[in-house]
Parts: structure tokens; C-alpha cells; sequence
């Protein structure tokens, strides 16, 4: 495959979208490598009302627009993970974990992550009370007490959002005041089931299996109190105290300040030519999107420049892919990435099943689905999903099995008449429609591509590995977990990875305490929280 390209833009956020949506309108060949899930952080908020022209939508809908404009302008897309770059010119080299990139130039959009506060017990707690997204999580905290720990927006938002579930929502601010819009603040002040205590922080939290007690003090007296739940209950704690650039792989290449953010120039351009930053990752005093989009445009437009002259330089011109026209036409499915909304009212969405369709067609094996059905609703509405997926190509068969010993409802995928080791518990709706596709992918071959070193760690898995990834299906972190310990499994004899929607299997929830998503499960015992990638889902098991 060829692999030269005019731009690579690591990371695919509302920063990364933009560069690509300019960069592919200007007819360069341009490819957005994103380890997680396009959209970035800000796919997690429910409600966007200051994006201007948008009145309100989610951060998931605009970022899913963004990608398809990307998309529809020539842009490629590849789920990996960036682990080295070489900038040496004329052509540098982006390293990931399906293979090496060609390139001339390269929009660093990688983002942040959310901050740990460092509170005793925070880490120990982490997925058995202690959280750090709302959207994700908020659902195991029905009709529980509920501190949120930030004075920002992000925290602000989240308060009102986690209402919903939560008996009383309390944020604690270590200042006198919140850092947000005054109408954000007047939204939270007027709701009922918030309370707001400014100076004041979390100092421990204590429990066992889960979260018992929770230690505060005041930050301008030093005085402290003591909190717990009613008997026999526990309460969560989230924690939305800013974000830290995901700047490690790039700190030997450009400048950092003093934070770890990427220093550039007022064109954007770091001190490597050819080399922009973009977003979060810089340092800036307002983190939103229409500060990220505004960088991304920016940095694609300068870049343009620079590649236009590399192309003189090197008389290379980096060829589109076979069948692509030059732009405004969809571009071919890189790897199967369906969305979030894969389905509409009566079934799969046109644009889905124009997707599954070509996706389909690219298997090089047949996949057996067996349904292991019982008489619950949610039952009938995984056959009824099955049935309908399985219409689109004659390379998939549905049969149903009996419901075994195994946790009803489930889909398991088999292959030559033996089990891939792949499963989902429950409906794959929601995002994780696209690890389920993907799953079947990887089962059928060809699959995404790995690079050797990851391959040989895989193949030296010798024993026996059960995973179980409890997800939900709000969740946006969980599908990067469930398709990496599933890829592991369709590459290895020894490996099992099931996935499992908590929605539908309560009494899972309470044997591993689990209070956040995504959560790995390994040999119904070693417990791991977050989002994972194929390696670090490796390291987690040892191999």
C-alpha cells in the first residue's frame, strides 16, 4: 500500500477534523490517525450551545459531522496509535502501531487527557467510585450523593448533567468561585439537587470494595469534616480538574513550556518546519472548539505552503487511493467505522448500510453469529438486530443456540466452525456498533494491521487468558478497549474477550465492584479501568 502522503494529522478531535476538512478541500492527500475516538473530549458533552451556528447539539453530532465533511472532501482515516516519528526531510515518517507513514508534513492535534487531583485514595478507587466522565459513568451513581471536584466549566456542565442520576450532586471548588460563563454558573445556583461549597477540597476517600468515606477541609482554615452515606450505600466522586497535554512522545521533537504544551509560533508552526500543533495542546487562555477549529484551519493553511513547495522539491506527488476522486466525493471506509447512530427508525441508516455493505465485501472468510437467546425483550431485540445485519452479506450467518451456561443474551462469533473467542453480552448499539463491526473484521480477515513487534507479543500468549470488558453503551471510551482485547483474541488460539453491556447484567456490576467503564476483567481477577490500547492491553496481560 502506498504510504506516502501530502499531510499526517495525529489526533482527531475538532482541531484535527478542521486540518483535515482544509486540507482535503485544497485536493492534498491527507490522513487522521486517532488511537481513541474521533471527535476527541468532546464528544462526551451532552448539550453545546456556544459553537456558533448551532443552536445546541451534542459534542458527538458536530464532530460527527466534521469527520463526514472530511471525509466527503478526500480525507482517510486510520484507528492507530502514533508510538514514534523520524523528521528527517525531505519525507518523515509517522510510526503507528499498523505501520509506518510517509509524509511531508504533520499536524500535531493529539489533545489532553483529564487531570488526577491526587487525593488520598484516588487511585485505588479509580472505576469503584472515584470517575472522571459523567457520560460515561453517571448511570451507576442512581439515586447516590455525588461530589464533583473542579470550579471549570467542564465541571460545571457535568454537575448539571449528573443531576439525572444522582440524589444530590455537591461540587467542590478550592476557590471562591467558578471559572466559567455566568449563565453556566446561574443554571447550576438555581438546580435544586446541587449544592456548590467553594474553598474546599477532597482530602481522602476510604472504603472497601467501594467508596465508604469521604475526608474534606476547608482551604482557608485548614479545618476538616468527615462525610458518609446513608448505611449500607457508598457515593462517587468525579473529577474534572482540567485536562494535561498528551505531549510524552513528542518532547524530544519540539518545544514544550513549562506544562508540557507544545510551543509554536503565531502560524502554529512548531520549531521543525513542516511540523504545526493544534488545540488543546497548545497553551491557550480559552480551551473550547471554536478555539481548537480556529487552530486546525489555521495550521492546515500554513502547511499548505509548505507542502506545495515539498512537492516542487522532491517532484513527488502523493497518488489518492484507487477510486477516489480528486474531491467532494465519500471516500472509501479505511478501516469500518459506522458511528454512534447506527441505526435509524426500522433499522440500519442508508449511510450504514452502504458502509457495512463495503466493509462486507472485503472479508476474506465467512462468519458464523450464535445467538444465545432467552425470554427477555432484550433478547428479541438481538435477534432482530442480528437478523437484519446479517441481510447484508452472504459471507455472515445467524444461527441460534441454546442460551448454554454462558450469560444470555449474546452474540458469539465463530469462524470455520470454531469460536473467534470474540462475544458481546447484550445489544452492540451505541458506540459500540463500531467494535462489534470491527470485531467481525478482524475475524474474518484481512483485519486492521499490526505492526511485527506487536504480532510476535501477541503470538507468544501460551496461556489461557479470559477477559471480560464490562462496558456501557453511552460510554465513548469503552469501544478502544473492547476492540483491542478483541483483536488480541482473534489473533490468538489462548484468548477469549467478551464484552458485556452492565445495563443488562447487574449482578456482574456487583461481584467486581464496578463503578466505572470501561472495565477489563482478566481471569476473573486482575481488574483494569480506561481505555486501552491493543499494547496496553498486552501489558496488562503480561505479554
Amino acid at each position: 500500500m502506498d504510504t506516502l502522503y501530502d499531510a499526517v494529522i495525529v489526533g482527531g478531535g475538532p482541531a484535527g477534523l478542521t486540518a483535515a476538512i482544509y486540507l482535503a478541500r485544497a485536493r492534498y492527500r491527507v490522513l487522521v490517525v486517532e488511537k481513541d475516538v474521533i471527535g476527541g473530549q468532546i464528544t462526551i458533552t451532552a448539550d453545546v450551545v456556544n459553537y456558533p451556528g448551532i443552536v445546541r447539539a451534542s459534542g458527538e453530532e458536530i464532530t460527527s459531522h466534521m469527520r463526514q465533511q472530511a471525509i466527503n472532501f478526500g480525507a482517510e482515516f486510520l484507528a492507530a496509535e502514533v508510538t514514534g516519528y523520524d523528521m528527517g526531510a525531505p519525507v518523515r515518517t509517522v510510526r503507528t502501531t499498523t505501520g509506518d507513514l510517509r509524509c511531508f508534513g504533520i499536524i500535531l492535534a493529539v489533545g489532553a487527557s483529564p487531570k488526577t487531583v491526587g487525593f488520598v485514595g484516588e487511585a485505588e478507587f479509580k472505576g469503584h467510585g472515584v470517575a472522571y466522565c459523567a457520560t460515561c459513568d453517571g448511570e451507576f451513581f442512581t439515586g447516590l450523593d455525588v461530589f464533583v471536584v473542579g470550579g471549570g466549566l467542564a465541571a460545571a456542565e457535568e454537575a448539571i448533567f449528573l443531576t439525572t442520576y444522582a440524589r444530590h450532586v455537591t461540587i467542590l471548588i478550592r476557590r471562591d468561585e467558578f471559572r466559567c460563563p455566568g449563565s453556566v454558573v446561574e443554571k447550576v445556583e438555581a438546580n435544586p439537587k446541587i449544592t456548590v461549597r467553594y474553598n474546599t477540597v477532597i482530602d481522602e476517600v476510604t472504603g472497601d470494595s467501594v467508596l465508604r468515606t469521604a475526608r474534606l477541609r476547608s482551604t482557608l482554615d485548614g479545618t476538616t469534616e468527615d462525610y458518609a452515606p446513608p448505611a449500607g450505600e457508598t457515593f462517587g466522586v468525579f473529577v474534572f480538574a482540567g485536562y494535561a497535554p498528551a505531549t510524552a512522545g513528542v518532547r524530544d521533537l519540539v518545544d514544550l513550556d513549562d506544562a508540557g504544551y507544545i510551543l509554536t509560533d503565531a502560524a502554529l508552526k512548531t520549531k521543525v518546519d513542516g511540523v504545526y500543533a493544534a488545540g488543546d495542546v497548545r497553551p491557550k487562555t480559552l480551551r473550547q472548539m471554536v478555539t481548537a477549529t480556529s487552530d486546525g484551519a489555521i495550521a492546515a493553511t500554513e502547511l499548505e505552503r509548505y507542502i506545495s513547495h515539498m512537492r516542487e522539491e522532491t517532484g513527488l506527488t502523493p497518488e489518492q487511493p484507487a477510486g477516489m476522486p480528486v474531491a467532494q466525493a465519500a471516500a472509501p471506509v479505511t478501516e469500518p467505522t459506522a458511528g454512534a447512530d447506527a441505526t435509524s427508525e426500522g433499522g440500519f441508516s442508508q449511510e450504514i448500510r452502504d458502509q457495512l455493505t463495503l466493509l462486507f465485501s472485503k472479508m476474506e472468510s465467512p462468519i458464523e453469529l450464535r445467538a444465545h437467546l432467552d425470554d427477555r425483550d432484550v433478547s428479541a431485540e438481538l435477534r432482530g438486530f442480528l437478523t437484519e445485519l446479517v441481510s447484508f452479506s452472504d459471507k455472515l450467518t445467524l444461527t441460534i443456540a441454546d442460551p448454554g451456561e454462558g450469560l444470555a443474551p449474546c452474540v458469539s462469533v465463530w469462524k470455520d466452525g470454531r469460536p473467534t473467542g470474540v462475544g458481546f453480552h447484550g445489544v452492540p448499539g451505541g458506540h459500540e456498533f463500531n467494535s462489534f463491526v470491527i470485531g467481525l473484521y478482524n475475524a474474518a480477515g484481512p483485519g486492521q494491521a499490526l505492526d511485527e513487534a506487536t504480532t510476535a507479543r501477541i503470538a507468544a500468549i501460551t496461556a489461557p487468558i479470559d477477559i471480560k470488558v464490562f462496558v456501557s453503551l453511552s460510554c465513548t471510551m469503552c469501544p478502544t478497549t473492547v476492540m483491542s482485547a478483541q483483536h488480541i483474541a482473534t489473533l490468538s488460539p489462548n484468548v477469549t474477550a467478551e464484552a458485556f453491556d452492565l445495563n443488562h447484567f447487574p449482578a456482574l456490576r456487583q461481584q467486581y465492584s464496578v463503578m466505572s467503564v470501561p472495565c477489563m476483567v482478566v481471569n476473573d481477577a486482575d481488574v483494569h479501568f480506561g481505555k486501552m490500547s491493543v499494547t496496553q492491553v498486552l501489558d496488562a496481560l503480561g505479554y
